[in-house]
């Protein structure tokens, strides 16, 4: 088919992944659309042509309604802050672009709802950059699962903790209110585990939780006092699973020493499976078989064995990183275009895997259990 034109929206840190990965993906994939990158999008104009330049996009614009309504664009990448992400979508949708999404979707679920809404009712494809979920070792853990490498599952415990925000004196920002932010660790970090558990257990049938702000204000940038955080520091919530499946999720900005914890295990009748996204490359399997003197954990490390490693590196135990997970990302939102299927996740996936999320913040508010259904 004919190359697939990139626009891509912010270049911090997700925008600059979104253009290693669109850059990188044909090199590595090889069975994908060819890619142009083709028009990039931040302010001032200035900024714009030299990340343009650095990324290696042929153009530049500091107008997102321009870049979307620009024909050579195809696929609009949005990596800007939250609070953007609906005006963006809505109108990329509208011109019968396809989306990247970074997640979460939006600010609120009402919002996020009308953006899966607009997603159905149109002829395009839309990506919600959920990439832990394309991890080669995550994969491979869902295959075990469903394989029944450890038995029936009978229990679930995911956390994910980080610390970007456990120093009472880091300066206030956008990321503290919800005006701009949206939930703060659950909508930063807690999605993502949720969109594991839903890979690993399945779907979730209902909750209870509770939540709490660590650091009630932070210093201005400018020194000139202290404003109010209005955000969630740390949430944890008791599930309970549609299979009937029990266990529970937390998450936490403030937890000193923690870089990226997104860890989980899954129990089950004949042994127990665990991950550490800090480890990434590595599942701990244990099976409760032979002499129970022999018995132990076993490390699984990643290697070609367990795809699209190899598509990396030929090597086992070489590693892959967190970039190479936006890559498979952005293939399979190619070879969704390509093909005519739906990419995964989708606005759909990700409307599920952001309704646990306000069900937690809903539950902790009115101090009872939720289910997702009823969101």
């Amino acid at each position: 088919m004919a190359s697939i034109g990139i626009g891509l929206i912010g270049t911090g840190f997700m925008g600059k992944a979104h253009a290693l990965a669109f850059g990188a993906v044909r090199a590595v994939m090889g069975d994908v659309p060819d890619v142009r990158l083709e028009l990039l999008c931040d302010t001032p104009a200035d900024k714009a042509q030299t990340m343009a330049d650095q990324f290696g996009f042929a153009r530049a614009t500091d107008d997102w309604k321009a870049l979307i309504s620009d024909p050579a664009v195809d696929i609009v990448s949005i990596t800007t802050p939250n609070m953007l992400h609906f005006d963006m979508a809505l109108a990329a949708i509208a011109a019968g672009k396809h989306v990247y999404c970074e997640k979460p979707l939006a600010l609120t679920l009402d919002q996020a709802r009308a953006m899966r809404d607009a997603a159905r009712n149109a002829a395009v494809k839309t990506m919600v950059g959920y990439n832990y979920i394309k991890n080669p070792a995550f994969t491979h853990a869902c295959k075990l699962l469903r394989e029944g490498a450890i038995g029936d599952i009978v229990h679930f415990r995911g956390w994910v903790d980080e610390d970007y925000q456990a120093n009472p004196e880091l300066p206030w920002t956008w990321r503290s209110t919800i005006a701009d932010a949206g939930l703060g660790a659950l909508g930063d970090m807690g999605c993502h585990l949720v969109s594991m558990t839903y890979g690993l257990v399945g779907p979730i049938d209902s909750l209870i939780a509770d939540m709490q702000t660590v650091h009630d204000t932070r210093p201005l940038a400018d020194g000139s006092g202290r404003a109010k955080v209005e955000n969630e520091d740390t949430a944890t919530a008791l599930v309970r699973f549609a299979s009937g499946v029990q266990g529970s999720i937390s998450t936490s900005r403030s937890a000193w020493g923690r870089k990226s914890r997104l860890a989980w295990e899954v129990h089950g009748t004949k042994g127990m499976l665990c991950f550490d996204q800090e480890r990434m490359n590595e599942l701990q399997l244990y099976r409760n078989e032979g002499p129970a003197a022999k018995q132990g954990f076993t490390t699984i490390l990643t290697g070609p064995e367990h795809p699209p490693y190899g598509n990396f590196c030929p090597a086992p135990g070489h590693q892959l990183g967190f970039n190479d997970l936006k890559v498979i990302e952005a293939a399979a939102l190619l070879r969704a275009i390509r093909d005519n299927h739906a990419a995964y996740p989708g606005f759909d996936d990700a409307f599920e895997f952001e309704k646990v999320i306000h069900a937690v913040a809903l539950s902790a508010r009115e101090e009872r259990r939720v289910k997702i259904d009823d969101l």
